[in-house]
Protein backbone atom coordinates (compact mmCIF):
# COMPACT_ATOMS: atom_id res chain seq x y z
CA UNK A 1 0.00 0.00 0.00
CA UNK A 2 2.90 2.51 0.46
CA UNK A 3 4.41 1.99 -2.43
CA UNK A 4 0.95 2.43 -4.03
CA UNK A 5 0.64 5.94 -2.41
CA UNK A 6 4.17 6.83 -3.33
CA UNK A 7 3.57 6.46 -6.75
CA UNK A 8 0.09 8.25 -6.94
CA UNK A 9 2.11 11.61 -5.12
CA UNK A 10 4.78 11.04 -7.85
CA UNK A 11 2.38 11.20 -10.67
CA UNK A 12 -0.01 13.90 -9.16
CA UNK A 13 4.02 16.19 -8.84
CA UNK A 14 4.65 15.24 -12.52
CA UNK A 15 1.49 16.25 -13.46
CA UNK A 16 1.44 19.60 -11.34
CA UNK A 17 4.94 20.43 -13.14
CA UNK A 18 4.06 19.90 -16.52
CA UNK A 19 0.55 22.06 -15.68
CA UNK A 20 2.99 24.37 -14.52
CA UNK A 21 5.76 24.31 -17.33
CA UNK A 22 2.53 24.81 -20.02
CA UNK A 23 1.72 27.96 -18.13
CA UNK A 24 5.03 29.67 -18.02
CA UNK A 25 5.55 28.32 -21.80
CA UNK A 26 2.18 29.54 -22.55
CA UNK A 27 3.09 32.75 -20.54
CA UNK A 28 6.57 33.04 -22.87
CA UNK A 29 4.98 32.21 -25.97
CA UNK A 30 2.49 35.30 -25.30
CA UNK A 31 5.27 37.55 -24.00
CA UNK A 32 7.29 36.42 -27.61
CA UNK A 33 3.95 37.49 -29.65
CA UNK A 34 3.37 40.64 -27.49
CA UNK A 35 6.67 41.96 -28.28
CA UNK A 36 6.96 40.76 -31.89
CA UNK A 37 3.50 42.88 -31.79
CA UNK A 38 5.12 46.03 -30.42
CA UNK A 39 8.18 45.97 -32.48
CA UNK A 40 6.07 45.77 -35.88
CA UNK A 41 3.60 48.81 -34.20
CA UNK A 42 6.69 51.09 -33.41
CA UNK A 43 8.23 49.92 -36.64
CA UNK A 44 5.10 51.14 -38.90
CA UNK A 45 4.86 54.26 -36.45
CA UNK A 46 7.14 56.34 -34.24
CA UNK A 47 10.17 54.45 -35.94
CA UNK A 48 8.67 54.50 -39.79
CA UNK A 49 9.86 57.16 -42.28
CA UNK A 50 6.41 58.43 -42.33
CA UNK A 51 7.28 59.69 -38.38
CA UNK A 52 9.56 62.65 -40.05
CA UNK A 53 7.31 63.49 -42.09
CA UNK A 54 4.36 63.96 -39.53
CA UNK A 55 6.97 65.55 -37.43
CA UNK A 56 7.47 68.02 -40.02
CA UNK A 57 3.49 68.74 -40.76
CA UNK A 58 3.08 69.54 -36.66
CA UNK A 59 6.23 72.15 -36.17
CA UNK A 60 4.56 73.68 -39.52
CA UNK A 61 1.04 73.56 -37.91
CA UNK A 62 2.54 75.15 -34.95
CA UNK A 63 4.34 77.87 -36.83
CA UNK A 64 7.63 76.19 -35.39
CA UNK A 65 9.96 77.39 -38.22
CA UNK A 66 13.60 76.25 -36.16
CA UNK A 67 11.65 72.91 -35.44
CA UNK A 68 10.70 72.64 -39.23
CA UNK A 69 13.87 73.32 -40.59
CA UNK A 70 15.93 71.08 -38.12
CA UNK A 71 13.61 68.39 -39.19
CA UNK A 72 13.67 69.15 -42.99
CA UNK A 73 17.76 69.54 -43.24
CA UNK A 74 17.03 71.97 -45.31
CA UNK A 75 19.46 75.15 -46.65
CA UNK A 76 17.38 78.82 -46.89
CA UNK A 77 18.29 80.54 -49.78
CA UNK A 78 19.24 84.48 -49.74
CA UNK A 79 15.66 84.95 -50.10
CA UNK A 80 13.44 86.92 -47.12
CA UNK A 81 12.78 85.18 -44.47
CA UNK A 82 9.84 86.69 -43.08
CA UNK A 83 7.52 83.51 -44.24
CA UNK A 84 9.46 80.73 -42.38
CA UNK A 85 8.39 81.43 -38.67
CA UNK A 86 5.22 82.38 -36.56
CA UNK A 87 1.86 83.84 -37.91
CA UNK A 88 2.66 83.45 -41.87
CA UNK A 89 4.02 79.92 -41.73
CA UNK A 90 0.89 79.17 -39.20
CA UNK A 91 -1.33 80.67 -41.75
CA UNK A 92 0.18 78.92 -45.16
CA UNK A 93 0.29 75.62 -43.24
CA UNK A 94 -3.48 75.99 -41.85
CA UNK A 95 -4.87 75.66 -45.80
CA UNK A 96 -3.55 72.45 -46.23
CA UNK A 97 -6.74 69.90 -44.95
CA UNK A 98 -7.60 66.39 -45.28
CA UNK A 99 -3.97 65.45 -45.25
CA UNK A 100 -2.74 61.66 -46.14
CA UNK A 101 0.83 60.24 -45.88
CA UNK A 102 1.56 57.21 -48.15
CA UNK A 103 3.25 53.91 -47.88
CA UNK A 104 7.20 54.60 -48.39
CA UNK A 105 8.03 53.63 -52.02
CA UNK A 106 11.99 52.69 -52.10
CA UNK A 107 14.21 54.82 -54.38
CA UNK A 108 17.22 52.36 -54.05
CA UNK A 109 20.10 51.80 -51.23
CA UNK A 110 18.79 53.11 -48.15
CA UNK A 111 16.25 55.86 -48.95
CA UNK A 112 12.45 55.86 -49.60
CA UNK A 113 9.85 58.44 -50.68
CA UNK A 114 7.61 59.05 -48.45
CA UNK A 115 4.40 60.29 -50.69
CA UNK A 116 1.69 63.15 -48.84
CA UNK A 117 -1.22 63.81 -50.27
CA UNK A 118 -3.86 66.51 -49.53
CA UNK A 119 -5.65 69.72 -50.16
CA UNK A 120 -5.76 72.98 -50.65
CA UNK A 121 -8.65 75.08 -51.20
CA UNK A 122 -10.71 72.00 -52.45
CA UNK A 123 -7.78 71.18 -55.08
CA UNK A 124 -5.92 67.85 -54.76
CA UNK A 125 -2.07 68.52 -54.47
CA UNK A 126 0.70 65.83 -53.90
CA UNK A 127 4.26 66.57 -52.64
CA UNK A 128 6.69 63.81 -52.04
CA UNK A 129 9.49 63.71 -49.70
CA UNK A 130 12.85 62.04 -49.41
CA UNK A 131 14.06 59.84 -46.38
CA UNK A 132 17.07 57.93 -45.56
CA UNK A 133 18.25 55.65 -43.02
CA UNK A 134 20.91 57.01 -41.05
CA UNK A 135 20.76 53.94 -38.33
CA UNK A 136 19.14 51.81 -35.59
CA UNK A 137 17.61 52.67 -32.67
CA UNK A 138 17.26 49.68 -29.61
CA UNK A 139 18.55 47.19 -32.21
CA UNK A 140 15.29 46.66 -34.05
CA UNK A 141 14.17 50.23 -35.10
CA UNK A 142 15.08 52.42 -38.34
CA UNK A 143 16.68 55.85 -37.51
CA UNK A 144 14.96 58.27 -40.92
CA UNK A 145 16.02 61.47 -41.55
CA UNK A 146 15.09 63.54 -44.70
CA UNK A 147 17.71 64.08 -46.90
CA UNK A 148 19.38 67.36 -47.17
CA UNK A 149 17.82 69.84 -49.74
CA UNK A 150 16.96 73.79 -50.45
CA UNK A 151 13.95 75.38 -49.66
CA UNK A 152 11.49 76.71 -52.37
CA UNK A 153 11.25 80.85 -53.24
CA UNK A 154 8.50 82.59 -54.51
CA UNK A 155 8.66 86.16 -55.87
CA UNK A 156 6.65 89.11 -55.08
CA UNK A 157 5.63 91.89 -57.04
CA UNK A 158 3.50 94.93 -56.97
CA UNK A 159 3.20 97.89 -58.93
CA UNK A 160 3.77 101.28 -57.63
CA UNK A 161 4.84 100.57 -54.16
CA UNK A 162 7.50 99.21 -51.34
CA UNK A 163 5.62 96.60 -49.33
CA UNK A 164 2.64 94.48 -48.83
CA UNK A 165 1.33 91.48 -47.27
CA UNK A 166 2.28 88.39 -47.25
CA UNK A 167 0.44 85.95 -45.40
CA UNK A 168 -1.10 88.90 -43.48
CA UNK A 169 2.75 90.26 -42.69
CA UNK A 170 3.71 93.22 -44.26
CA UNK A 171 6.69 92.62 -46.19
CA UNK A 172 9.05 95.53 -47.75
CA UNK A 173 9.53 95.25 -51.41
CA UNK A 174 12.63 97.51 -52.55
CA UNK A 175 11.76 98.49 -55.89
CA UNK A 176 8.43 96.79 -56.05
CA UNK A 177 9.91 93.48 -55.80
CA UNK A 178 10.95 90.41 -53.55
CA UNK A 179 11.36 86.91 -52.54
CA UNK A 180 10.87 84.95 -50.48
CA UNK A 181 11.59 81.81 -48.99
CA UNK A 182 9.19 79.13 -47.63
CA UNK A 183 8.14 75.93 -46.71
CA UNK A 184 5.93 73.63 -48.16
CA UNK A 185 3.53 72.55 -48.47
CA UNK A 186 1.39 75.24 -48.00
CA UNK A 187 -0.40 78.17 -49.50
CA UNK A 188 1.18 82.03 -50.05
CA UNK A 189 -1.23 85.12 -50.79
CA UNK A 190 -0.15 88.74 -51.29
CA UNK A 191 -2.36 91.72 -50.81
CA UNK A 192 -2.22 95.45 -50.73
CA UNK A 193 -4.61 97.41 -48.56
CA UNK A 194 -3.78 100.78 -47.62
CA UNK A 195 -5.34 104.62 -47.76
CA UNK A 196 -5.07 105.66 -50.72
CA UNK A 197 -4.13 101.98 -52.88
CA UNK A 198 -5.00 98.34 -52.91
CA UNK A 199 -4.80 95.38 -55.10
CA UNK A 200 -6.83 92.07 -55.67
CA UNK A 201 -5.22 89.60 -53.47
CA UNK A 202 -3.18 86.43 -55.36
CA UNK A 203 -2.43 83.56 -54.02
CA UNK A 204 -0.19 80.10 -54.96
CA UNK A 205 0.37 77.10 -53.46
CA UNK A 206 3.86 75.64 -52.61
CA UNK A 207 3.64 71.73 -53.13
CA UNK A 208 7.69 70.94 -53.70
CA UNK A 209 11.19 72.93 -53.13
CA UNK A 210 11.11 73.38 -57.04
CA UNK A 211 12.25 77.09 -57.18
CA UNK A 212 9.84 78.02 -60.47
CA UNK A 213 7.02 78.55 -58.38
CA UNK A 214 4.18 80.69 -59.86
CA UNK A 215 4.84 84.72 -59.10
CA UNK A 216 2.77 86.46 -56.88
CA UNK A 217 2.28 89.66 -59.17
CA UNK A 218 -0.14 92.62 -57.56
CA UNK A 219 -1.26 94.59 -59.95
CA UNK A 220 -1.91 98.18 -57.74
CA UNK A 221 -5.04 100.26 -58.10
CA UNK A 222 -5.95 103.29 -56.65
CA UNK A 223 -8.73 103.02 -53.58
CA UNK A 224 -12.28 104.71 -54.03
CA UNK A 225 -11.50 106.60 -51.25
CA UNK A 226 -8.46 108.40 -53.15
CA UNK A 227 -10.38 108.66 -56.49
CA UNK A 228 -13.20 110.84 -54.15
CA UNK A 229 -10.36 112.92 -52.72
CA UNK A 230 -9.00 113.67 -56.62
CA UNK A 231 -12.67 114.20 -57.83
CA UNK A 232 -12.93 116.58 -54.56
CA UNK A 233 -9.89 118.95 -55.06
CA UNK A 234 -10.68 119.28 -58.89
CA UNK A 235 -13.92 120.03 -58.16
CA UNK A 236 -12.78 122.31 -55.63
CA UNK A 237 -10.36 124.11 -57.84
CA UNK A 238 -12.89 124.16 -61.12
CA UNK A 239 -15.72 125.83 -58.67
CA UNK A 240 -12.94 128.60 -57.43
CA UNK A 241 -11.99 128.89 -61.07
CA UNK A 242 -15.43 129.81 -62.35
CA UNK A 243 -15.98 131.91 -59.17
CA UNK A 244 -13.05 133.87 -59.72
CA UNK A 245 -13.73 134.28 -63.45
CA UNK A 246 -16.68 135.94 -62.16
CA UNK A 247 -15.28 138.04 -59.74
CA UNK A 248 -12.91 139.40 -62.37
CA UNK A 249 -15.58 139.59 -65.05
CA UNK A 250 -13.09 137.79 -67.94
CA UNK A 251 -13.93 135.49 -70.45
CA UNK A 252 -10.18 134.23 -71.08
CA UNK A 253 -9.46 133.79 -67.23
CA UNK A 254 -6.70 131.47 -65.57
CA UNK A 255 -8.81 128.37 -65.95
CA UNK A 256 -9.67 125.62 -68.63
CA UNK A 257 -12.58 127.18 -70.12
CA UNK A 258 -12.62 130.17 -71.97
CA UNK A 259 -14.98 131.92 -74.49
CA UNK A 260 -13.85 134.28 -77.36
CA UNK A 261 -15.98 137.10 -79.00
CA UNK A 262 -15.95 139.93 -81.25
CA UNK A 263 -18.88 141.57 -79.58
CA UNK A 264 -18.22 144.21 -76.78
CA UNK A 265 -19.47 142.66 -72.91
CA UNK A 266 -21.87 144.93 -70.79
CA UNK A 267 -19.96 145.12 -67.28
CA UNK A 268 -20.73 143.05 -64.45
CA UNK A 269 -22.73 140.77 -66.72
CA UNK A 270 -20.62 137.96 -66.84
CA UNK A 271 -21.23 134.89 -65.25
CA UNK A 272 -19.26 130.78 -65.45
CA UNK A 273 -20.64 127.92 -64.15
CA UNK A 274 -19.57 124.55 -63.90
CA UNK A 275 -22.38 122.08 -65.71
CA UNK A 276 -20.28 119.09 -65.98
CA UNK A 277 -17.36 117.95 -63.93
CA UNK A 278 -14.72 115.83 -65.35
CA UNK A 279 -14.64 111.35 -64.23
CA UNK A 280 -11.48 110.78 -62.59
CA UNK A 281 -9.27 107.62 -64.04
CA UNK A 282 -5.63 107.62 -62.02
CA UNK A 283 -3.20 104.58 -63.40
CA UNK A 284 0.02 103.79 -63.07
CA UNK A 285 2.65 105.74 -65.28
CA UNK A 286 6.35 105.19 -65.25
CA UNK A 287 6.46 104.18 -61.78
CA UNK A 288 3.96 106.78 -60.92
CA UNK A 289 0.17 107.89 -61.05
CA UNK A 290 -1.08 109.67 -64.16
CA UNK A 291 -4.62 111.55 -63.96
CA UNK A 292 -6.16 110.63 -67.26
CA UNK A 293 -7.03 114.13 -69.30
CA UNK A 294 -10.24 116.05 -67.76
CA UNK A 295 -12.74 116.61 -69.85
CA UNK A 296 -15.53 119.03 -68.66
CA UNK A 297 -17.99 121.72 -69.81
CA UNK A 298 -19.04 125.02 -68.43
CA UNK A 299 -21.85 127.69 -68.99
CA UNK A 300 -20.85 131.38 -69.31
CA UNK A 301 -24.18 133.88 -69.34
CA UNK A 302 -23.78 137.57 -70.02
CA UNK A 303 -24.88 140.77 -71.76
CA UNK A 304 -23.37 141.05 -75.23
CA UNK A 305 -23.83 144.47 -77.58
CA UNK A 306 -24.26 144.11 -81.37
CA UNK A 307 -21.46 146.59 -82.54
CA UNK A 308 -23.47 147.51 -85.91
CA UNK A 309 -26.57 147.87 -83.61
CA UNK A 310 -25.89 148.65 -80.47
CA UNK A 311 -28.28 146.07 -79.15
CA UNK A 312 -27.58 144.10 -76.71
CA UNK A 313 -28.86 140.28 -76.40
CA UNK A 314 -28.53 137.46 -74.37
CA UNK A 315 -24.74 135.09 -74.10
CA UNK A 316 -25.71 131.85 -73.10
CA UNK A 317 -22.61 129.14 -74.40
CA UNK A 318 -21.83 125.95 -72.82
CA UNK A 319 -18.17 125.07 -73.81
CA UNK A 320 -16.15 122.07 -73.47
CA UNK A 321 -13.16 122.31 -72.18
CA UNK A 322 -9.47 119.84 -71.06
CA UNK A 323 -6.49 119.85 -68.99
CA UNK A 324 -4.34 117.75 -67.01
CA UNK A 325 -2.87 117.40 -63.65
CA UNK A 326 -0.20 116.21 -61.53
CA UNK A 327 -0.28 114.30 -58.62
CA UNK A 328 1.67 114.66 -55.37
CA UNK A 329 1.45 112.06 -53.20
CA UNK A 330 2.54 111.95 -49.57
CA UNK A 331 2.09 109.01 -46.95
CA UNK A 332 -0.85 110.57 -45.51
CA UNK A 333 -1.88 113.57 -48.03
CA UNK A 334 -2.96 114.03 -51.59
CA UNK A 335 -1.67 117.21 -53.74
CA UNK A 336 -3.52 118.17 -57.04
CA UNK A 337 -1.68 120.37 -59.34
CA UNK A 338 -3.35 121.07 -62.67
CA UNK A 339 -1.70 121.93 -66.02
CA UNK A 340 -3.30 124.18 -67.63
CA UNK A 341 -2.35 125.73 -71.18
CA UNK A 342 -3.56 128.96 -72.17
Amino acid sequence: MGALAGNVRDVQLSQAFVRTAAKWLLGLMLAVAACIVAINLVSNTVASPQQPVRDYLDALKRGDGGAALGLLKASVPGGNAAMLDGTALQTAASKVSDVRIGAPESRGGKRVMVPLDYTIDGNELHSEFLLERTGTEWLFFGHWEFVPSSLPTIDVTVVNASEANLNGIPVNLPDGRGSFSVFYPGQYEASLSEQFFTAIPVHTAVTSNDSGQTPLNLLTRTTDSMNRAVAAKIKQYLDNCAEEATKQQRLQPDCPFYHVTNSPIEPGTIKWRITQYPKISIEPFAGGWAVAPLNGKARVTAKQIDLFTGQVSNLNEVLDFSFTTRLNIGENSIAVVPQVSY
